[in-house]
């Protein structure tokens, strides 16, 4: 069995290959990547590394030579519809390559979702299905890392935590656990043709990770909820480029509007219990 890994000089790719080796031996894994350098500590590890980037067919179809299996990492470009056709390339590669099992890093309950990116998701899991290859479709939450990281010592400081996202309760998981469960499925057996929803069980409000940061830091931190636009002129008087502000405010918005609020026990059934928010919380800063 090889198991191909894409994107695996990422956070979350780099994950899924640590996870693997401790349950299979490195001569079964294999590292694609667009830049072969950065790939130089998992080819110490004894994992094949090769070339592969989304914009070349040729290069994605070598890189799946005899592989069994692939994770396929969905892209980072910010471009939606190049994105897409990134994303067939790789696809239409594994396909040619005889891949007998995809399994995709989607977004969760993608189907229903108003967020931009729920689309490149959707429109990359019914190109799959299209091959006929049988899938595993890893429809992950958003990662609570990006709410969840060293700026809350800035909160910790002010003593208020400021967002639009009003009482909208966040479904996120760490891209640890992520990485687990996507592990466990490239490892187990019956999850082909099945889509699984790995997000937060417990979904918590930006109330409760103020409440939970308090406790952490043993300062008060609240949580001030503000206006979209008003979310958009804070993020801007600290310093943040105006296509980050755009993003960071309209993640919020969506965060308010419900979207991530819908659970699910995929990931549960896959790894157990995930990272509780005030884990998370000591490990952002650093207690």
């Amino acid at each position: 069995m090889s198991i191909v890994i894409t994107g695996a000089t990422g956070h979350y790719g780099n994950r899924v290959i640590q996870e693997l080796l401790k349950t299979i031996p490195a001569s079964e894994i294999i590292a694609s990547v667009r830049n072969v350098e950065k790939a130089d500590a998992l080819a110490e590890l004894g994992v094949e590394v090769r070339h592969g980037d989304y914009m070349d067919y040729e290069s994605m179809k070598t890189s799946f030579k005899d592989a069994s299996k692939v994770l396929f990492v969905s892209g980072p470009d910010s471009d939606n519809t190049l994105r897409i056709r990134q994303h067939a390339n790789v696809v239409q590669a594994a396909r040619d390559a005889g891949v007998k099992h995809i399994a995709y890093t989607s977004y969760a309950f993608g189907e229903t979702s108003q967020i931009d990116l729920a689309h490149v998701h959707m429109a990359t899991e019914y190109a799959i299905r299209s091959t006929g290859v049988p899938y595993t479709f890893l429809r992950n939450s958003l990662y609570s890392d990006v709410f969840i990281d060293e700026s809350l010592a800035g909160s910790v400081a002010t003593g208020e935590l400021v967002t639009n996202t009003g009482d909208g309760k966040l479904n996120a998981v760490s891209r640890e656990d992520l990485a687990l469960a996507a592990a466990a499925v490239l490892t187990g057996e019956g999850h082909e043709n099945k889509s699984y929803n790995l997000v937060n069980p417990s979904p918590w409000t930006f109330d409760e990770l103020s409440e939970v940061v308090s406790e952490v830091s043993g300062k008060q931190v609240s949580h001030k909820k503000v206006s979209f636009d008003q979310m958009k002129d804070y993020l801007g008087n600290v310093g943040l480029p105006a296509p980050v502000v755009e993003l960071i405010a309209g993640i919020y918005q969506t965060i308010a509007a419900g979207e991530t609020s819908k659970t699910s026990n995929d990931l549960t059934n896959l790894i157990g219990q995930p990272t509780q928010l005030k884990k998370l919380v000591q490990q952002a800063l650093k207690a």
